[in-house]
Order: structure tokens, then C-alpha cells, then sequence
């Protein structure tokens, strides 16, 4: 028995017609491979960059503003993507982007360069967004899955590649380079995306929705600095947020309302009621939620309870990354020859839940070689889901809204990282807290990179504070098993089964 969704009018939906390999994957995989790997680049040049330009206490605005603008563009290009051209549009992104890195490199105070990262962040959410939407426009269905198994493995190894690169550059050739490397790299993306024909099929009529971006933007601006602010260590942060929130809630409460009533909505309300789209979505959000918490806190918890370098740290990264790129080419693949979809995330997700229930309970106890493993297969079961989430939502979105149905995966992505982040932070200080106030603040001052906390700590009261702070740390890793049992319930009931 088959759970999948009717087509609406097979005689009323243009099939693309399937073009070279060489052709379209160069041309959409360098601006996803640029836009993904100035999200991470930029950390390791931080140091570099405060270093210079001064301003030690506003250096997280440098990365902030990146992510805000990005989250902000996505909807924006979607839409207009489908009714003026998605290519067009790669171009306008593109030249975006290459103009702002310019900027950033030629920037000599934090607050410049945080308006040059604003405009870079507009550049390189067209680039995301377009990308995955140019896939559907020159894909047919079946076949996007496998494309989308290779963008999803090309973002992890950005994601992966961009603090080695960030550092390398930094160390040799300053941290302006970060940004100049962008130039050439981009141009080569406006030649490739030059080689994409522009087919000529119906697009959606534009008209301007000031309102609906004025809401949006506040809804991602405040939830995005609020999740920042829970985050902080200091307990003097979270009013902040907690106002924060409350302001995102409004936006979001007016929003809704507002794009019901516009004649051409920026967010496509009644494309994101359908049941498969809303899972769909929900499930990029838990997917994102997991993994960015895992990249995030797993070194912390090997350098500060393991005792682990920082280099081995990364070496430990690696099959996480090769997991998850292999398992996103495997399912792909699969999707195009069976046409299955769901299936992969429901048995993936179940895999994932039990590694880090595993992690949770035996990390401490795991050697290296073990805990390398584990990571490999975490990152097969989380290569389950990207492929699946983007064939989903295009293939029931149709072909004129593939730039809405793209972006709202991105955006759901984006907002379920920072918000699950921020959770896993919150569970983790609040526990430490909680159990041992002076296990907390040793471990903010691992954070913070602080040597001298005042007098040393007896070796009894030392392995005391590790081991709570490894107690913390069991928490964490269990709601982020939450994560992924929330991603396997979104997949075992999303009703598009099959394409």
C-alpha cells in the first residue's frame, strides 16, 4: 500500500529535461560550496582580526551578522527566483557576495566590517537558496535526489574545510585573505552558472510584500540574538533573551497574519501547510539542530574532560564528516533508482538516537579509535536526511515554487541549528549550576580560555568538577538524542513516501 501524494496535473507539470553532469553540477556546487564555507572560515581568523581591528567584546557580531543576513535573503531569493529566474538571480548573488568580500578585506574597524559581512551574508543566502532550486529546475524529479546527495556532501566538507582554511590563510597571508580568496573563487562560479540554460517556463506573478520583509526580518533578527544570548555563560544575559523571544513571538504572531492576507506573500503560508512540506521542514530543523550541536560541543567536551588536543580533536571530526558525506551520496543514489524516500531517515534517525544515547553514557570510557567509529556511523545515519528533506518539499512544492520550497528548508535549517545550540548550552550551564556552582564556573573559564581562576584546586577537587562537568555533558548529548528521535517521528509520518 502506497502512502504517496497524487500528483496534481501530471499534463500540467513540465518535466526538465535531464542535461549533462559536468554541466550542472560545477555550476551549482561552487556557489553552495561558497556560501557554506564563509559561515566557518572566519572563526579561525578571528583571533587575527580582533588582533588588528581591536574590539575584542563585539568579534561574535564578524560571525552573527553573516548568519542573520543569510537566514534573512533565503525566502527573499526563493521568491523572487521563481517569478524573474533563478539564474539571473545566482548572478545578481554572486556579484553580491564578490563586491562584499572586497569590502571585508579592505575594513578596519569591527563595526565596518560587520555591515561588509551584513551585505556578504545577502550574497551567500541567494547562493544557498538558488542552488538547491537550480537542482530542480534542471533535474528531473527522480534524479534531484542523487544532486542532492552530492550538494549535501559538498556542505559538510565546506562546513569541515573552513576552519583548516581560515587558519592556514590567516597564519600566511593575513586575515584579508579569508575574504580575497572569495574573488577569483566567485568568478569562477559566474562563468560556470553562465553554462545553465535559462528554460523558458511559466514563473509566478511578483508583486512587493514591504510588510512581510519588515515582519521577517524582525522574527529573524530578534530569535537569532536571543538564542545568542542564551548562549552566554552570565545569568545577567538570559532577560535579555527571554525579552528577545518575546519580541520574535509577536513578529512571528503578525507575520502569520499579514501573509495570509498579501496578494504575493514573501513566506508562502499555504505551500507550508502541506502536510509533507511542514515535516519536511521540521525535519531539516532537527537534523540541523543535531548536527550543529554535535560539531559544537563534542571538542569542547573531549579538550575539557578527555584532555584531548585540539588536533586530535579535529582528526576526530573527520569521520564524522566522511559519514555524513558518504551516507548523503548513498541515499541519494538509492532515491533516484527506487524512487523511496522516507524510508532512509526513519531507520537513519533510529540509528543516530542510539549513538548518542551510546555517547552519552560510555564517552568517557571510549578510546579514541572506538569513539572514531562511532562518529563514522553518526554521520552515515545523519546523511540520511538532506537529500530526502530537499526532494520532499520540491517535488510537492511543483516547478514554479521550487525557489520557496528551497528556502524555507534553509531557513528551517538555519533557525533549528541556532535554536538548538542554544537549548543544548542552556541544558548543559543549567545542570552544572545546578549540581556544582563551582564546576560551572571552572568550565566557563575552560570556555573562555581563562588560566589563572584563582587558587588551584586539590587533585580530589579537580576530578570532582571533571566528573560533573562529564555528568553536564551526558545531558547534552542525551537531548540531543531528542533531536533525532523528533526527526524520526517527522519522517515516519510525513505522507510522501515515494517520488
Amino acid at each position: 500500500m502506497s502512502n504517496a501524494l497524487e500528483p496534481k496535473d501530471p499534463a500540467a507539470v513540465p518535466v526538465p529535461k535531464p542535461s549533462g553532469f559536468l554541466t550542472i553540477f560545477p555550476s551549482i556546487m561552487l556557489p553552495m560550496f561558497l556560501a557554506v564555507v564563509d559561515q566557518t572560515i572566519v572563526a579561525t581568523a578571528l583571533p587575527a582580526i580582533v588582533a588588528e581591528i581591536g574590539q575584542v567584546e563585539r568579534a561574535s557580531w564578524i560571525v552573527v551578522s553573516y548568519l542573520i543576513a543569510a537566514t534573512i535573503a533565503a525566502p527573499i531569493y526563493g521568491r523572487l527566483g521563481d517569478s524573474f529566474g533563478r539564474r539571473k538571480l545566482m548572478f545578481f548573488a554572486l556579484a553580491l557576495f564578490i563586491v562584499a568580500s572586497l569590502l571585508c578585506a579592505i575594513c578596519k574597524t569591527v563595526e565596518t566590517l560587520t555591515l561588509a559581512r551584513v551585505l556578504q551574508g545577502f550574497g551567500g543566502g541567494g547562493l544557498m537558496t538558488l542552488s538547491q532550486a537550480l537542482v530542480g529546475e534542471a533535474v528531473p524529479p527522480r534524479e534531484r535526489a542523487r544532486y542532492q546527495g552530492y550538494l549535501a556532501a559538498i556542505a559538510v566538507s565546506a562546513n569541515t574545510f573552513g576552519p583548516i582554511a581560515g587558519g592556514y590563510l590567516t597564519e600566511h597571508f593575513g586575515w584579508q585573505s579569508i575574504f580575497l580568496i572569495n574573488v577569483p573563487i566567485g568568478f569562477c562560479a559566474v562563468g560556470l552558472t553562465w553554462r545553465l540554460k535559462n528554460p523558458n517556463v511559466e514563473r509566478l506573478p511578483w508583486k512587493a510584500d514591504p510588510g512581510g520583509l519588515i515582519l521577517f526580518t524582525v522574527l529573524v533578527v530578534s530569535t537569532l540574538l536571543a538564542l545568542e544570548q542564551i548562549q552566554h555563560v552570565d545569568l545577567n544575559a538570559l532577560p535579555l533573551g527571554a525579552g528577545l523571544f518575546a519580541i520574535s513571538l509577536f513578529a512571528a504572531a503578525w507575520l502569520i497574519r499579514h501573509e495570509n492576507k498579501a496578494a504575493s506573500p514573501l513566506i508562502p503560508l499555504r505551500l507550508l501547510k502541506q502536510p509533507a512540506i511542514w515535516r519536511a521542514d521540521m525535519m531539516a530543523a532537527c537534523h540541523g539542530a543535531a548536527l550543529v550541536s554535535l560539531i559544537t560541543f563534542l571538542p569542547v567536551y573531549l579538550v575539557s574532560v578527555r584532555g584531548v588536543s585540539p588536533s586530535t580533536t579535529g582528526i576526530l571530526l573527520v569521520p564524522l564528516t566522511i559519514g555524513i558525506g558518504s551516507g548523503s551520496l548513498i541515499v541519494g543514489r538509492l532515491i533516484s533508482k527506487t524512487g523511496l524516500t522516507t524510508i532512509f531517515p526513519i531507520y537513519g534517525m533510529v540509528v543516530a538516537t542510539i549513538c548518542f544515547v551510546v555517547l552519552a553514557f560510555f564517552a568517557g570510557s571510549m578510546a579514541m579509535v572506538p569513539l572514531g567509529i562511532l562518529m563514522l556511523v553518526i554521520g552515515g545515519a545523519m546523511g540520511t536526511v538532506m537529500a530526502v528533506v530537499q526532494v520532499t518539499v520540491q517535488s510537492v512544492a511543483g516547478p514554479a515554487r521550487l525557489g520557496e520550497a528551497a528556502a524555507s528548508v534553509q531557513f528551517s535549517r538555519s533557525i533549528g541549528a541556532g535554536f538548538g545550540t542554544a537549548l543544548v548550552a542552556t541544558a548543559l550551564f543549567a545542570t552544572l549550576a545546578l549540581k556544582n556552582p563551582e564546576a560551572a564556573q571552572a568550565f566557563a573559564a575552560m570556555i573562555e580560555h581563562v588560566k589563572n581562576t584563582g587558587p588551584a584546586a586539590s587533585p580530589v577537587t579537580q576530578a570532582a568538577i571533571l566528573s560533573d562537568i562529564g555528568a553536564a555533558f551526558r545531558v547534552a548529548f542525551l537531548l540531543i538524542s531528542t533531536f533525532t528521535l523528533g526527526a524520526f517521528f517527522l519522517a515516519l509520518t510525513n505522507p510522501l513516501r515515494r517520488i
